[in-house]
């Protein structure tokens, strides 16, 4: 009894800690969600679903925006790895029996590559507190407690969001769990229907238009397949249970991200794959360098880009009376050492002698 009673205190401090820090978020989206509210009321109503929804929508673009250098990185992240694969196996065939060399390896490889294993997940680990946030603050508005000062400050506008409505659709309900069936609950599979087949085409968009032939065999390509198939599940399964309002948000999200990573792929897709092949032809018919502009990313994404190796043997230009420049013969400069010669008199002293050696040509050097 004593070890759940102090489990439970844990969990209860746990829980305070992860209110307290959702707080600022509970903020900001339901500032941003008001901000948005009052520009639309004048022209739409106050208290319609559409200035409600938009709202939503707006609050999405917004969101996404912020997180548009984020997801740049993702995506060119997840692409520079695919890029240097067949370095990483090389190092894997080199150092496989040896773990602690393969990971310091693989360290400075990325290191030098200017590549960020990590940066690939960091826009989904960012952008998930804040649709949890969303979802709590339309949640509370619909089933309480209001969260959100902006909402607490303002009863008024948490009774106009619980009670709008599009076609029909309330979107402070839900689809399962709300009263029957009805313009709730078919609103709420027609979102889900859609975000399924918009999450689809995006991730098929990847697949084949920026992966190398490569990447479509092995454990990544079975991992694609398995987001492919198995997040759509997930989709309709916690659809069940969120509102309609956040369900606007996810297809919102969703079209966002579909949208922008068209435009990614088109403008700076991964070599070897049929997107790269597209856009070289682009560049040369714009009469570009393909090849010059991929060095140049590669040059400008790398954190210590470098220099080329300077010979010691570097010939000398003089310029002449006449004004004319001629180029030396590179020259070998040589250290000069200085030798010395210790020896002892009869009284005991040491007398030490230096003396610089004579420079002499190789033939006499080797005479001697």
């Amino acid at each position: 009894m004593i070890e759940l009673f102090v489990s439970l205190n844990l969990w209860d401090s746990f829980m305070g800690v992860l209110s307290a820090m959702m707080q600022p978020l509970y903020w900001a989206v339901s500032g941003l969600l008001v901000f948005f509210h009052w520009v639309f009321s004048p022209v739409l109503g106050a208290d319609t679903g559409w200035t409600w929804a938009l709202s939503i929508i707006m609050l999405t673009v917004t969101i996404r925006t912020l997180l548009i250098p984020l997801f740049v990185k993702q995506i060119n992240s997840a692409r520079n790895m695919q890029i240097l694969q067949p370095k990483i196996a090389d190092l894997q065939k080199k150092y496989g029996a040896d773990r602690e060399k393969l990971g310091q390896e693989t360290m400075k490889l990325y290191q030098s590559e200017g590549v960020n294993p990590m940066a690939s997940c960091l826009p989904m680990l960012i952008q998930m507190p804040i649709f949890i946030a969303l979802f709590r603050v339309l949640q509370g508005v619909s089933q309480g407690p209001v969260r959100g000062q902006w909402l607490k400050d303002a009863p008024e506008l948490v009774s106009s969001l619980q009670n709008a409505e599009i076609f029909g659709a309330r979107l402070a309900g839900h689809i399962f769990g709300d009263g029957g069936f009805g313009a709730t609950q078919i609103l709420g599979i027609v979102l889900v229907i859609a975000m399924v087949g918009v999450f689809f085409v995006t991730q098929l968009q990847l697949m084949r238009k920026n992966m190398p032939p490569e990447s479509q065999t092995g454990q990544a390509a079975q991992m694609q397949k398995m987001m492919l198939y198995f997040f759509p599940v997930i989709y309709a399964v916690s659809a069940v249970v969120i509102p309609i309002g956040v369900l606007v948000y996810w297809l919102t999200s969703n079209i966002w991200t579909m949208a922008q990573q068209g435009i990614l792929i088109r403008n700076n897709p991964a070599p070897n794959t049929p997107a790269y092949i597209d856009w070289e032809e682009r560049m040369l018919a714009k009469g570009r360098d393909p090849e010059a502009i991929v060095l140049a990313r590669a040059e400008k994404r790398r954190k210590t880009k470098k220099t080329p190796a300077t010979s010691r043997l570097n010939p000398t230009t003089t310029t002449t009376s006449e004004g004319e420049e001629t180029t030396e013969a590179p020259k070998v400069v040589r250290q000069q050492v200085t030798r010395q010669t210790v020896r002892t008199t009869e009284d005991g002293r040491r007398v030490v002698t230096r003396q610089q050696p004579r420079a002499q040509s190789r033939s006499t050097r080797k005479k001697n």
